[in-house]
């Protein structure tokens, strides 16, 4: 299944930007994809996204 994403045009400080930038390329991301984890487990803390379902295992066929 595909998740759809929304384009959304955000305005911030230079400040923040240059902090996110440090950021992400810490943690080997991209700028966008560091805002959106950041803006996700603040969503998730906040309880405002439902939690992802955890992946259940792969049961063996026993012939």
């Amino acid at each position: 299944m595909t998740r759809q994403r929304k384009q959304y045009l955000l305005r911030i400080p230079q400040e923040l930007y240059d902090a996110y930038e440090i950021w992400a390329g810490d943690e080997f991301r991209s700028i966008n994809a560091q805002i959106e984890a950041t803006l996700v487990d603040a969503a998730r803390r906040a309880n405002r996204l439902r939690p992802q379902p955890e992946p259940q295992p792969v049961e063996e066929s026993r012939n």
